[in-house]
């Protein structure tokens, strides 16, 4: 089984976003795939998602209630096939948690697989926090997650091939 995990600062916004798009997207894709999210802080440790958050979702038929926020630790680095930082601080705390060029060549930015914006510097492909923000906000930061996810899922068809 393929192993995905998306990481963000407190695992109860963006994360979990990508975590449930992606879960769904490779359900329909009929990938053996698993999907998690953590965060880089412990600060949420135990919270549901983001009520916001789960709104936008909840649109989508998607149920988040069982979501838990947790701490992305290093070992898991060992344990995931790819590992989608949300935004420039979590890939570059990540990047610093790796110490193998293997576990290195895991981390992207999730952006990095969205096709409209690839071609970009890499330092712009941060996906920003919604949370001190309005709804809108998260309509936002969903948008940009969710224009990832097709590139993700053709990613891994191809790492599954291989």
């Amino acid at each position: 089984m393929y192993k995905i995990m998306t990481v963000c600062t407190g695992n109860i916004c963006r994360s979990p976003t990508g975590e449930f798009l992606l879960k769904d997207a490779a359900k329909k894709a009929g990938l053996d795939v698993e999907v998690t999210s953590s965060g880089i802080s412990d600060e949420e440790h135990g919270n549901p998602i983001d009520r916001r958050a789960a709104k936008v979702l909840t649109e989508l038929n998607i149920n988040t209630s069982a979501h838990r926020a947790q701490q992305f630790t290093a070992s898991q680095l060992d344990a995931q096939d790819l590992i989608l930082a949300m935004d420039l601080n979590h890939y570059r705390a990540l990047m610093r948690m790796a110490s193998t060029d293997e576990q290195r060549k895991k981390i992207h930015l999730m952006r990095e697989f969205d096709p409209e914006v690839a071609d970009q510097e890499h330092d712009s492909l941060g996906i920003y926090d919604p949370w001190y923000g309005s709804q809108e906000d998260f309509y936002t930061t969903f948008d940009m997650i969710k224009n990832a996810v097709p590139g993700v899922i053709e990613h891994v068809k191809k790492e599954i091939e291989d």
